[in-house]
């Protein structure tokens, strides 16, 4: 992200998020990839700054810090679901089961731990605003991909080599649209999983690869395309 390169303001009816974090340097790079990939963003240092901003304004989403100086975000995400529905997203950088358990508890809808890659959160801000119905998350997707023979269409969940079109599950879209998105970088098995990561979940993640692979790789055993990132998740080769 290029400090120098101004951002062309989004849209009106672009989803609104308000951004808190007491760490003005990620707050502010957060707001302008946000902005690069057209959200429009509030931003506030604490909870007190951000109670006082919703107070007046209306927002799609809150990307929501843990660790604040004043009242934590657990404490403010609890206190705030006592009287409104906006979708909550917290981000921090306490990974412990733990402590995502809590933030889902206390009514969180995502829970991201940092380090995080950028696209990983736009991806999960447009789940979250999407679930909920609110305003129509931009995707900052190409509107096509290429990969070997297969061209994939993200806007419409469309896979095809040639002119045949690959059959696919729902969830295979949805981890397709990720890998998609990180732009042939190492996706990690939880962000595949949706989310809601347990072991349960992640080893779902690997057998639905699995079927992916099959569909798409000349040998499944030996992949070309969609490669395994050891320890972490996985990698979706596309062409430039």
């Amino acid at each position: 992200m290029n400090a120098a390169r101004s951002v062309s303001p989004p849209p009106d009816d672009a989803p609104h998020i308000l951004v808190v974090d007491d760490d003005r340097r990620l707050r502010d790079l957060l707001a302008r990839f946000l902005m690069e990939n057209g959200f429009r963003v509030t931003v506030a240092a604490d909870a007190a700054e951000a109670e006082a901003k919703l107070q007046h304004l209306a927002f799609d989403c809150l990307v929501l810090d843990v660790m604040m100086p004043g009242e934590n975000g657990f404490d403010f995400a609890r206190r705030l679901r006592s009287t409104s529905s906006v979708p909550i997203l917290m981000l921090t950088a306490r990974a412990e089961p733990g402590d995502r358990i809590t933030g889902l508890e206390i009514g969180a809808d995502d829970y991201l731990p940092k380090p995080f890659e950028p696209r990983e959160l736009t991806l999960r801000i447009a789940n979250v605003i999407r679930r909920k119905g609110g305003a129509e998350a931009p995707t900052p997707q190409r509107d096509i991909v290429r990969f070997g023979p297969y061209l994939y269409r993200p806007a419409r969940g469309e896979l095809r080599h040639g002119e045949e079109l690959i059959r696919l599950t729902e969830r295979e879209r949805e981890m397709l649209a990720v890998l998609v998105a990180a732009e042939g970088e190492q996706v990690a098995r939880e962000a595949l999983a949706g989310g809601a990561a347990t072991d349960a979940n992640e080893r779902t993640v690997d057998v639905q690869i699995n079927r992916l692979r099959r569909k798409i790789e000349r040998d499944p055993g030996n992949p070309v395309f969609l490669q395994t990132v050891r320890g972490v998740g996985y990698r979706l080769v596309i062409d430039p």
